[in-house]
């Protein structure tokens, strides 16, 4: 069965780096960071006190007052983002094409700051005192149900759970979707709210944070021989993905075609990588096959680079076992180091940067980086220091999440 081409006509996004796909660009290639102080809880006892905080969105901005009470912050990042994508995309979702449009959002943890709420509220205050709006506010298919409420799509509608590569999954799935002829459009992307009291404990239990409580800006320094750790980060990222010719014929603006998809899973351990980097390897072949493009083909790699020691010397070793001669030369930056890692959320987020690239010709740079670890291929094409313009006509994302989840997305110029 010949695919069908799916394009990127439509971009938004809750970050604590803007809250539109222009001024997030722009901040990453700025070298902004997102990373501040948390203020939204007493800090006082973790051994980490800072993270990627959405500190000025205002979900009355986007739904109603008494809409907005009902969702957990996961669930307004994404209805905002979607709200924002829908219109930066000029689609307009009448009755014919809501049946044949579709809703897949990714999340990796769901509606936890509504699960602490009402744990608290149970033990204070006794069970018939937990809110009904509990169970609608925390599941993870809140986000995308929500949406496709929202904008009145009647199409697949599902959530990807897969840890840090969820977005990855879920805009891989709706390419699929599009691809194969089972949707004209596909809302997709990722969100996340674990900027919480226990969302923050356990990833500090876990011992995966950064320290770097005296310099929280500097703290995510992906591939740096001196990184200690990632930075918990918050928000959502969603996109309109559509059939090329559709997109065409009501003139849509294309940001950039997918060209290609793949998932694979480690089968190693849950939270670690294999060391190898094997299984994002295979990824990433898998990929490439799946976009019929060439190794040399590709311009610019978006890393999952979260600032881990495990994690970036296996996505290193990954990088140059698949590319060759050509992990020398391939632009390779992770955009993680301004952002924080969003978790579930990263992939989308991570995609718009890498549609920007491609719209505007300059690569972001990996904020933070001074000196790049031994491990991690100081030979290799890091962009450090400043970002880069540099024409890009084909670009690869990675996501790498908790469980072994492995995904890969190849997109390019059209």
């Amino acid at each position: 069965m010949n695919k069908r081409r799916v394009v990127i006509t439509g971009m938004g996004c809750v970050t604590a780096l803007g809250e539109t796909a222009d001024t997030l660009y722009e901040n990453v290639c700025s070298g902004k960071s997102g990373v501040s102080p948390i203020e939204r809880f007493d800090t006082t006892d973790y051994p980490v006190r800072f993270g990627g905080e959405v500190k000025t969105f205002n979900p009355d901005d986007y739904i109603n007052h008494r809409e907005a009470k009902r969702l957990d912050p996961f669930s307004q990042y994404a209805v905002a983002s979607a709200i924002t994508a829908a219109k930066d995309s000029g689609i307009e979702f009448d009755e014919e094409l809501a049946l044949r449009s579709g809703v897949i959002i990714g999340t990796g943890i769901g509606g936890i700051i509504e699960i602490e709420a009402q744990h608290i509220r149970l033990l204070e205050k006794g069970p018939g005192k937990v809110s009904p709006f509990c169970v609608p506010k925390l599941m993870g298919n809140a986000a995308s149900g929500n949406v496709s409420i929202q904008l009145g799509i009647k199409g697949p509608n599902m959530c990807v759970i897969s840890a840090c590569a969820s977005a990855a999954h879920a805009m891989g799935e709706s390419y699929n979707q599009i691809a194969f002829g089972r949707a004209d459009v596909v809302v997709t992307g990722g969100s996340e709210a674990a900027v919480s009291p226990v969302g923050l404990a356990s990833f500090c239990a876990l011992r995966s944070l950064s320290t770097r409580n005296d310099d929280p800006e500097k703290a995510s320094r992906p591939f740096d021989v001196e990184r200690d750790g990632f930075v918990l980060s918050e928000g959502a990222g969603v996109l309109i993905f559509e059939e090329y010719e559709h997109a065409v014929k009501r003139g849509a603006k294309i940001y950039a075609e997918v060209l290609g998809y793949a998932a694979t899973g480690d089968a190693h351990h849950i939270t670690a990588p294999l060391p190898d980097g094997s299984g994002a390897a295979r990824g990433m072949k898998l990929a490439m096959q799946d976009a019929q493009v060439n190794p040399d083909e590709i311009d610019y790699i978006n890393a999952h680079g979260t600032s881990t020691e495990l994690n970036d010397i296996a996505e290193t070793m990954a990088i140059q076992s698949v590319f060759g001669d050509h992990a020398k030369k391939v632009a390779l930056s992770s955009t993680k180091s301004c952002t924080g890692h969003l978790l579930g959320a990263s992939a989308a987020v991570e995609m718009i940067i890498t549609a920007k690239t491609i719209e505007k010709g300059i690569i972001p740079l990996t904020a933070n980086t001074t000196e790049v670890d031994e491990k991690c291929g100081p030979d290799m094409n890091h962009v450090i220091g400043e970002s880069r313009q540099q024409h890009i006509n084909i670009a690869a994302s990675n996501s790498l999440g908790f469980g072994g989840h492995n995904a890969t997305l190849i997109i390019g110029r059209v």
